[in-house]
């Protein structure tokens, strides 16, 4: 399972490991700390998830700014609440990357904000899954 960080929304996707598949699954739109894990909850209680991956939000030339602190504490306290382990990932172009495939599938401008999160965390853990299949065939 994978979240794409956001003050004001956290996209949600899940994949499956042996197939190395990522898919958009939802977007949580809430502010409230205990609202977000309490949705957060239900849904690994709904997926079993055995693994979680948070994108790490940085500049273009990779420097930190303030939403890499904040979504590195967000994936402190996901494998604190929920003993699973977590690993960051680069989330450089993510949302670029989901808007085009959005766009791709009809979904333009304001009608793509429902989605956006939730498409940036499935490009997020299509990367994870891209590095680990890489890695395994060297």
């Amino acid at each position: 399972m994978a979240f794409d960080f956001g003050k004001k929304r956290i996209g949600v996707a899940i994949g499956n490991t042996a197939l190395g598949m990522a898919n958009p699954l939802s977007t949580i739109d809430a502010e409230v700390t205990e609202q977000r894990f309490a949705r957060i909850a239900t849904l690994i209680a709904t997926w079993q998830p055995v693994l979680l991956v948070v994108g790490l939000p940085v500049h273009s030339d990779g420097t930190a700014h303030e939403l890499t602190r904040l979504s590195q504490r967000f994936a402190r306290r996901l494998e604190g609440r929920f003993k699973i382990k977590v690993i960051m990932i680069d989330e450089r172009y993510t949302s670029e990357i989901a808007s085009a495939a959005l766009n791709a599938g009809g979904i333009f401008g304001i009608k793509q904000k429902p989605l956006l999160d939730q498409f940036s965390a499935q490009q997020i853990l299509q990367s994870f899954f891209d590095e680990q299949h890489a890695t395994t065939r060297r």
